[in-house]
């Protein structure tokens, strides 16, 4: 298993739990909007393994300078967000792809806010609803290289980076929204990962799985609508 991201400690860190459970692992650092830190990871990559199988894209954010209502999002708040969660991901799944010789499984992670209205991040969910539009087609055109394409939209999960942000009154406004009666974990969204990863899933190809609990209204959504109910009151 090769890990990637921008910070070399979490990599190492989970390269080392990796290894003592008897797994083998490298980490490479990079950042993937880096013109060619992609065909890096391709390359180390077939270095020490020889081969490659499986690719999971799960980059993706948007940074509190880059949030604001559509009307005032300009080109810099724009290309950050899109940059990193759609063209990343494409350029990355298309490195990858290059290099599945003997076939492979590609899995995109992308987000509830693909398929549902965005408001204060729309470009973020543009970019998503791009990335799932993208699974699909990779899926058709890739198919006859043995190359699975799938992704997995998450609602909203609870990782150590926005533990403390999801606390207290602001994660139970979220948890209203979910009739499964709580957040996301990390390993939620691997498990079906994994599914996809693996030989159970040779016949799916091009599908988006959503994993959110059944919550169908995100409370960015609602809380937007509350918003403007209150400004036209005023």
């Amino acid at each position: 298993m090769v890990c990637t991201g921008r910070a070399e400690a979490p990599l190492e860190a989970t390269v080392a739990a990796i290894r003592a459970a008897g797994g083998t692992a490298l980490a490479v650092p990079q950042d993937i909007t880096a013109p060619g830190a992609a065909q890096t990871i391709v390359a180390r990559t077939l270095e020490a393994f020889g081969r490659l199988d499986i690719w999971v894209n799960n980059a993706g954010s948007a940074d509190p300078a880059d949030v604001g209502p559509l009307i005032d999002i300009d080109e810099g708040q724009w290309d950050r967000v899109v940059d990193l969660n759609m063209k990343a991901t494409f350029f990355a799944a298309q490195a990858a792809a290059r290099a599945m010789t003997d076939g492979g499984s590609i899995i995109n992670i992308t987000s509830r806010s693909g398929s549902h209205p965005n408001p204060m991040t729309g470009q973020y969910g543009a970019a998503k609803a791009g990335v799932e539009n993208l699974t699909q087609t990779m899926a058709v055109e890739w198919g006859h290289r043995n190359i699975r394409v799938n992704a997995v939209a998450p609602g909203v999960v609870v990782t150590e980076e926005n533990a403390e942000f999801m606390s207290g009154p602001r994660a139970q406004k979220q948890i209203d929204t979910v009739p499964l009666g709580r957040l996301g974990t990390p390993e939620d969204v691997a498990g079906i990962c994994v599914y996809l990863a693996a030989d159970e899933a040779a016949w799916v190809s091009g599908t988006v799985i959503q994993v959110h609990g059944a919550s169908r209204i995100p409370i960015g959504y609602m809380a937007y609508l509350h918003k403007i109910a209150k400004a036209r009151s005023a």
